[in-house]
């Protein structure tokens, strides 16, 4: 598959290396031709780098690591994003004390209103650039969960596989509306992270349990809840 990432800081150029090991056609952007080159020559495996509209038509998938900058700030044009599945892996940024407003409108559904005519798919965003040095192996023995939501079934399907390949147990997360959760979620764990000290070496993993054999403490009680 053909991969343009935009924007080759610590998560697109994390993410373009691990992809590009797994066989993946790789195009590290930047906003100079020359740091997406260095990228790409630091990253070897083949990869090719350049600008940010350069990635941007090269990629079927899309990597959109500026976080909450409008792609008609970034690239000459969004019409070179038709059609094309557009990851956002973006949080918004820490504030003082960890005091966060709730979030009423996601990065994701932003992005998704100024590219209506991509596909635009929530991931990575609870993913630690550490962690991804622990990517494929011993990565995948842990069971560290993905959580990925977007509207087009196709577009999640892939990013989901994307994930899987470096490791990660992906999460079907339903429609893009959830990526608010899914940035909830990031927040309390950037807290737990930095505020509590956990550690940047810390992935968050749904595990699924047995179904009780008995209901010994009188099992689950009706409810009006769905």
């Amino acid at each position: 598959m053909k991969i343009g990432i935009i924007g080759s800081g610590n998560m697109g150029r994390s993410l373009g290396i691990l992809w590009a090991q797994q066989g993946h056609q790789v195009f590290f952007g930047a906003r100079t031709i020359q740091k997406g080159q260095a990228v790409a020559e630091f990253a070897g495996h083949g990869t090719q780098g350049g600008s940010n509209d350069e990635a941007a038509i090269f990629g079927e998938v899309l990597l959109y690591t500026v976080r909450g900058v409008n792609p008609a700030e970034v690239l000459s044009s969004t019409d070179i994003l038709a059609g094309k599945i557009l990851i956002d892996p973006n949080n918004y940024d820490i504030p003082e004390d960890f005091n966060y407003p709730p979030i009423v409108k996601s990065l994701a559904q932003k992005l998704a209103q100024e590219v209506p005519n991509a596909h635009v798919v929530k991931a990575f965003n609870t993913i630690p650039m550490e962690v991804f040095e622990l990517a494929p192996e011993p990565l995948k023995d842990y069971n560290v969960s993905v959580f990925v939501a977007a509207d087009d079934p196709k577009a999640k399907q892939i990013v989901m596989q994307l994930a899987q390949e470096i490791g990660f147990a992906p999460i079907d997360s339903g429609t893009l509306s959830n990526a608010r959760l899914i940035e909830g979620l990031a927040d309390l764990y950037r807290f737990l992270i930095i505020h509590q000290q956990m550690g940047a070496y810390t992935g968050i993993s749904l595990q699924k349990l047995p179904q009780a054999q008995t209901q010994r403490l009188g099992g689950r009680q009706p409810s009006t809840l769905r």
